[in-house]
């Protein structure tokens, strides 16, 4: 049973497997519709009642996902208010950042400051830190809106 219950969980936190499972169910209810007229299965009232126990059992089901991914949004929000990018940004930027002296015993340094790189291009990381903070700031102009 555990097997079971930890494949169920796997498929549903999935959701380009369950978006293609429902877009395969709605096709396949769409092509029953003309089947279940030609076949006079509408007169059936067992046929009826599974149709009914379907849609509710989708209904609950879709209201039920719907739920998950909007905890799960308010949750990253909350994560995002507690612990801004932009201050993760500055740490990383502060963490990475050597500055050198510039005077020493009197003597006035003859080099700028310096940022030095760890690990990677720095203009590409600098590049890549203003592309997520753009992002950012669109997603969160969006979530503001639709507040």
């Amino acid at each position: 049973m555990g097997v079971i219950k930890t494949l169920w969980a796997s498929i549903q936190g999935d959701p380009v497997f369950m978006r293609r499972v429902n877009g395969w169910f709605t096709i396949f209810w769409i092509v029953m519709i003309p089947i279940s007229v030609a076949a006079g299965f509408l007169s059936s009232v067992s046929y009826v009642s599974a149709l009914s126990l379907w849609a509710l059992v989708s209904g609950h089901w879709s209201a039920w996902q719907a739920s998950r991914v909007e905890v799960e949004q308010m949750a990253e929000a909350e994560e995002l208010r507690k612990n801004p990018v932009e201050a993760r940004v500055v740490a990383e930027m502060v963490d990475k950042t050597e500055i050198n002296a510039a005077n020493v015993d009197g003597v006035q340094a003859s080099r700028p400051p310096t940022i030095r790189s760890v690990g990677s291009d720095y203009q590409a990381r600098l590049a890549d830190i203003a592309r997520q903070l753009s992002d950012l700031q669109h997603d969160l102009s969006d979530f503001d809106a639709a507040l």
